[in-house]
């Protein structure tokens, strides 16, 4: 035995030594304790198996609610269904799940830790009391819990999986949806009328051009229809979309897409048949409009020349002589032989109108008698075989046509009229001219005469007056071949016959001619009459009127009896006035002269005009001046003359005329009714107005 201090001061004490005293101590203190530590003992063991029974209960109490729990929530995590295949539906089953993930299974996942807690502290607790593991009831073995727990946790991993391809597909569906019925809205709107349009048959009332523009139109529309054919693809794919995503309504999608689908077919088989349609509309129409322009060729021409043919068929010709309607005869007849070729042009223009006619009933076109290049038409035969009627006359060429051939027989009638007409002017001009031919030179041989009377100036005055007072009387006995000649004349203007190519006479002439004649032979007997009055009151000789005469007669050198200012100029220095020789050189005097004897401003002198002038510068004669000394003693010396003076002086006829004509005086010493008789004076002798 080792002592105590060998023990403390060893190192390592001998184990069996240890084991020695340790023996000792127990066998010494293990009787006192006995009944002690059996007490313990059995509330020991008897608290471990109350505390083992209180884990096994609550044990299978927590596994039966666990296993109940996770059998209760597995069908719902395993059902595939929605309330509503929409995606609110699948919305509203996602916040379920998070509410379950959220709220309701953390809790079990706590319950569950516990349960195998407990399991394996029980387990433990049965292993360090020697007691037999604890063997939970048939299908709650942790194992069963772990299995039920994990098929919870599949069917959950599934059922998340499933709710969010759910969400995406319907999210897919929503948005495939959405975007199917904005497409077919858009087609919708845009194919909308277009199969009416294609079926119109407008093309059939178009003219050439609006087809051009019709045709250009639809090829546009052609390239739009192309451009929509991606839109309908995309739309058909969508609906296959839909299906594939087994869209609840997936009927009505497929119903649509369909009838988009079928309307595009329609509208790819309208819009082939309508461009065919146009092109050949066009090649019709281009052919008419070639017949048009053909027609409006020939038919422009053809109707100037039946309007130029129709206004000479129809003037209304004024011809004077046989050769002048001879020559319209020729022309006509000229005319007539150029008909056949008309008439072959007129038919080769109706042909045109008929192939016209007949291109627009055979492919119905409307606007086909329309003819953009003129408004000239002619009656054509329909289908009934009667003409069809034209508003406007006046570019019928048919009618006009009819109008010429019916001009032709009215004009030969009326040449034929006019013909017979001439031929009898022609014996009128004739009758006339034999007749006018005789009595023209016959007065022309009269004027002669008492021209070559009036210029000799043989014998006296009163024999020459004697001799024309004769010579008038034997003219007049030539008045019945006058007054013959004017019966003859006017048959002649009743006729209407305005010249005669076999006289140079005409009733105008003749008539003019023997007025002359007739005035010749008064007014030399009146110059006769007023050279004797001349001679007698101025007592002027035989001699000086001869001189007189021949002095004008010399200067008058184209025998017309009348004097130019030259031939005046010249006669007045002849005998003696001073006048200036050059008729260009201002001549105040040769001026007084010409005043004094052609106060009108005729520009001649006559005779007459020129022995007055001449007769009063060798005479004594009154004056304006020698008048006005005469009124001046009857007035008292008065620069002015009352109407009572004048009626006392001068008889009562004379007395009235002065004073009708005098007019009033206005000197400052005038009293009232005084007269001017100094401006009366001057007015008697041209020297003012009267």
């Amino acid at each position: 035995m080792l002592d105590p201090d060998e023990i403390v001061n060893s190192a390592k004490p001998d184990e069996r030594s240890i084991m020695t005293y340790v023996s000792s101590y127990y066998h010494a203190f293990s009787g006192a304790q006995q009944a002690e530590t059996a007490a313990s003992r059995i509330c020991k063991v008897l608290g471990v198996n109350q505390e083992n029974e209180r884990l096994m209960d609550e044990y299978e109490k927590l596994a039966s609610d666990l296993l109940e729990w996770i059998k209760k929530k597995k069908p719902w995590l395993e059902d595939r269904s929605l309330s509503e295949d929409t995606l609110p539906a699948a919305q509203g089953k996602m916040d379920e799940f998070r509410g379950y993930r959220r709220g309701e299974k953390p809790p079990k996942i706590e319950q569950k830790g516990r349960l195998e807690t407990n399991f394996n502290t029980l387990q433990t607790r049965l292993r360090l009391n020697n007691r037999p593991a604890f063997m939970p009831t048939e299908g709650k073995m942790i194992g069963d819990i772990n299995k039920a727990w994990k098929g919870l946790e599949t069917a959950e991993r599934g059922f998340e999986e499933w709710l969010l391809s759910e969400m995406r597909r319907l999210e897919r569906l929503d948005h495939l949806a959405k975007k199917f019925r904005l497409k077919c809205q858009i087609h919708e709107d845009w194919s909308s009328g277009k199969v009416e349009m294609l079926q119109e048959l407008d093309y059939k009332s178009l003219s050439l051009h609006e087809i051009k523009a019709l045709r250009r139109k639809h090829e546009a529309f052609q390239s739009d229809l192309a451009a929509h054919q991606d839109r309908v693809e995309q739309i058909a794919a969508i609906a296959q979309e839909l299906n594939d995503l087994e869209y609840p309504q997936i009927a009505e999608v497929n119903t649509r897409c369909q009838v988009i689908c079928d309307q595009w077919d329609t509208l790819g088989a309208l819009t082939v048949k309508r461009s065919q349609a146009l092109d050949d509309a066009e090649t019709v129409l281009d052919r008419i409009d070639k017949l048009h322009l053909e027609f409006a060729i020939k038919a422009a021409p053809f109707y100037n020349w039946m309007d130029g043919a129709r206004e000479d068929l129809g003037d209304m010709f004024i011809v004077h002589s046989v050769e002048e309607i001879q020559e319209l005869m020729d022309a006509h007849e000229k005319f007539k032989k150029t008909l056949p070729d008309a008439q072959s042009e007129y038919d080769s223009i109706v042909q045109l109108a008929n192939e016209v006619v007949q291109i627009g009933n055979q492919y119905d076109i409307k606007c086909a008698l329309q003819n953009p290049y003129t408004a000239l038409k002619v009656q054509v035969e329909s289908e009934q075989g009667k003409p069809n009627g034209i508003e406007d006359d006046s570019k019928d060429i048919t009618s006009k046509w009819a109008d010429l051939n019916n001009l032709v027989p009215e004009r030969d009638e009326a040449l034929n009229r006019e013909t017979y007409k001439q031929q009898s002017h022609e014996q009128l001009r004739l009758q006339f001219a034999n007749k006018a031919n005789v009595i023209g030179p016959w007065i022309a041989k009269q004027m002669e005469a008492i021209t070559a009377v009036t210029m000799s100036g043989s014998g006296t005055l009163e024999d020459q007056h004697h001799y024309m007072v004769q010579y008038d009387s034997a003219v007049n006995q030539f008045k019945p071949n006058i007054d013959e000649l004017e019966v003859i004349s006017q048959r002649v203007q009743e006729a209407m016959i305005f010249e005669n190519r076999h006289t140079e006479f005409t009733m105008e002439t003749i008539r003019v001619g023997w007025e002359q004649l007739l005035t010749a032979i008064q007014r030399n007997i009146s110059e006769i009459d007023n050279q004797i009055l001349t001679r007698d009151s101025k007592g002027i000789t035989e001699e000086q009127l001869k001189e007189f005469r021949a002095s004008f007669q010399h200067f008058d050198k184209n025998h017309s009896l009348k004097l130019e200012p030259f031939e005046f100029r010249c006669c007045l220095m002849s005998l003696g006035y001073a006048v200036k020789e050059d008729d260009k050189a201002q001549d105040p005097e040769f001026n007084r002269i010409m005043l004094i004897c052609d106060p009108n401003g005729t520009g001649y002198i006559t005779f007459q005009a020129f022995l007055d002038f001449v007769t009063s510068e060798v005479t004594d004669t009154d004056t304006a001046e020698q008048v006005m000394t005469s009124f001046k003693v009857l007035a008292g010396n008065k620069p002015y003359i009352t109407a009572d003076e004048l009626r006392r002086e001068l008889p009562p006829d004379q007395a009235e005329y002065c004073i009708a004509r005098m007019a009033a005086y206005t000197g400052e010493d005038a009293v009232p009714g005084a007269l001017d008789y100094m401006s009366f004076s001057t007015a008697l002798y041209g020297e003012s107005d009267l």
